[in-house]
């Protein structure tokens, strides 16, 4: 009983003592108490901030020091960090998420594109050779004129005459006699060429198909100009033949205004960091140095278009990890094609399509050969991207990885990709996760594909295998974001718009059962797409001692009706705690301003 009464005086005295040094503390300094807080270079406050962070997963405000999270909590208890030199950003209620990652696009395609022609912004093949008609008259003979963005299941009228809804030849080589004109259809498997074009080529009515890709014929055997997949290679070539005749100068600066050109548009749209699905060994040496002078844009890019004999020497010699204060990275191969797309009837299915009956696809790159690359990749710890679209070319890629995978347990380590993975047989869904396969998959091509999937394969083939986010997900599988920039607009808000509504621009809905969530689809953009490139370390969520990778919308994409997605806009790009993007106004707009909805769907794959 004695021992009881003195713990008890001992702990009320304890207690005194506690109330009267908090008291003291409250009036009196003392030196070190509360302890010193290092000054952030920049603060965010008054913000809704999705962290991912489970810890944390909303705050109010987060504080920035040498280019990565400092801090994260409440405006009172970040306000700590705020120092003589400080900048400090009133949020005024908007939305704040990690950094988005283009999970798969073309950052020199990209740029190209945004100086060529865009003919997909035409209603009809008539106004396509229209602007190719303006273009020539600008030019000089023997320019090449060049396009992209074409599809003709989007036009408003069908060509007339016409072989399988393309256009004849004749309108665009009279208005283009002199000039070699190559339009790219938008899904990148296809090119319109003209006659000029064709010629230089060698192309003629008794040109072969080659292997992986198809020639188009007109009744009385003549080469339309549209050529499918591998057989536009003959054109390219004759095109790189044009441009080394150029002045290397000016080739040089063409190459520099395309990357200057997508590098301003990834960060002007919230992407803080892009994967490149393929360069060359020679334009890899050129975007390391271009990364060493600076690049706002985190890149990781992967090698592409050189041959097995060149990567089997040369592949462990280009592994470059965080270059350049952590923006320039590569160690993957791809993207490897092995079939082509929907749209141009090229993709690989198990089956015919539907409307076209004695058509199921090519194989694009030998699946041998693909198995090559793969176990020179194993080798030489590098991930592999395999573009898949047709449930045949997946099933056929998952073999050749369960096979690689058998014989070397290692490369289960090396996070390989299927690109795409659009359309998939049920029994191969669970295969994903099984072998650790990541799906890289685009939201936007499903909204933008959909007025023809069941046309091409069926409502059954496309109800069970078209875009299965949800299916593959609930499998355990991962799976990634992204717009294949320039096959869509790499703007992530219509690819968020579809991922969670599977909304078609005429309204309807796209078997919306596969639709993912909010928070699945802001995972896809963000922690998913880190751990895809070996990032998840340093990006992918807001975690004290991550980089400072952020994006600040005008809306919160996890709670506001769905209509209201598309008025959504990025007011602000932080890359490595410095602001890299800031919307034309955005410093006096206020929580629950709106903007204009963005335009319909208008691309396909």
């Amino acid at each position: 009983m004695e021992r009881r009464t003195g713990l008890r005086v001992f702990v009320m005295a304890a207690a005194g003592v506690l109330l009267f040094c908090a008291a003291f503390a409250a009036t009196t300094p003392i030196a070190g108490f509360p302890p010193n807080l290092p000054s952030a270079d920049l603060v965010l406050r008054g913000g809704v901030i999705a962290t991912l962070d489970p810890l944390q997963p909303q705050v109010q405000a987060l504080a920035i020091r040498d280019g990565r999270i400092e801090a994260m909590g409440s405006d009172e208890a970040i306000a700590h960090y705020v120092g003589a030199n400080t900048k400090v950003m009133d949020l005024r209620g908007a939305f704040v998420t990690p950094g988005f990652i283009e999970g798969h696009g073309h950052l020199l395609g990209t740029g190209r594109s945004l100086m060529e022609l865009n003919v997909g912004k035409a209603p009809n093949w008539d106004a396509i050779v229209e602007m190719v008609k303006a273009a020539v008259a600008k030019a000089k003979p023997g320019e090449w004129i060049m396009g992209t963005g074409w599809q003709q299941s989007k036009w408003n009228k069908v060509p007339q005459p016409n072989v399988d809804g393309l256009p004849l030849p004749t309108s665009l080589d009279a208005v283009s006699p002199n000039n070699p004109v190559v339009l790219e259809h938008v899904s990148g498997h296809g090119i319109y060429a003209n006659a000029v074009a064709l010629k230089l080529a060698g192309i003629t009515s008794k040109t072969p198909d080659p292997p992986g890709g198809s020639i188009v014929h007109d009744a009385q055997g003549s080469p339309i100009g549209m050529l499918r997949d591998t057989a536009d290679g003959a054109v390219f070539r004759a095109y790189s033949r044009y441009v080394a005749s150029l002045p290397p100068q000016e080739v040089a600066a063409q190459r520099e205004d395309a990357l200057k050109l997508a590098v301003q548009n990834e960060i002007s749209k919230g992407i803080t960091t892009l994967v490149d699905m393929g360069e060359s060994f020679k334009i890899i040496d050129w975007l390391k140095e271009q990364a060493g002078k600076g690049l706002p844009l985190r890149l990781y890019v992967n090698i592409n278009g050189e041959p097995i004999s060149e990567l089997n020497q040369h592949l462990v010699q280009y592994r470059i990890v965080g270059y350049a204060n952590d923006h320039f990275t590569v160690r993957g191969i791809g993207e490897i094609l092995s079939d082509g797309a929907l749209g141009t009837r090229s993709a690989w299915f198990l089956e015919p399509y539907s409307d076209a009956p004695d058509v199921t696809g090519k194989n694009v790159t030998a699946m041998s050969d693909i198995t090559q690359m793969a176990e020179i990749a194993a080798r030489d710890g590098f991930q592999v991207s395999v573009h898949a679209i047709g449930d045949r070319a997946n099933r056929e890629t998952l073999d050749v990885f369960q096979k690689i995978f058998t014989e070397d347990p290692a490369a289960h380590a090396l996070r390989w990709r299927i690109e795409h993975a659009q359309h998939l047989s049920p029994a191969d869904i669970p295969r994903f996760a099984q072998l650790g396969v990541i799906a890289s998959m685009q939201s936007i091509h499903a909204c933008s594909d959909a007025p023809f999937v069941v046309e091409r394969v069926g409502e059954k083939r496309a109800r069970e295998s078209a875009y299965v986010w949800h299916s593959l997900i609930e499998s355990g599988a991962i799976v990634l974001d992204g717009t294949d920039t320039p096959v869509e607009d790499t703007n992530p808000i219509p690819n968020f718009y579809c991922g969670v509504t599977r909304r078609e621009g005429n309204g309807s809905y796209f078997f919306p059962e596969q639709a993912k969530t909010r928070i699945e689809e802001l995972r896809s953009y963000t922690e998913n797409n880190a751990y895809a490139i070996f990032e998840d370390h340093d990006l992918g969520t807001l975690t004290p001692g991550k980089l400072a990778d952020i994006d600040v919308f005008s809306g919160d994409l996890l709670t506001i009706p769905a209509e209201q997605i598309l008025r959504t806009r990025v007011l602000y790009t932080i890359i490595g705690g410095k602001v890299v993007y800031e919307r034309p106004g955005a410093s006096a707009w206020h929580s629950g301003e709106l903007f204009e909805p963005m335009p319909e769907f208008n691309h396909v794959d």
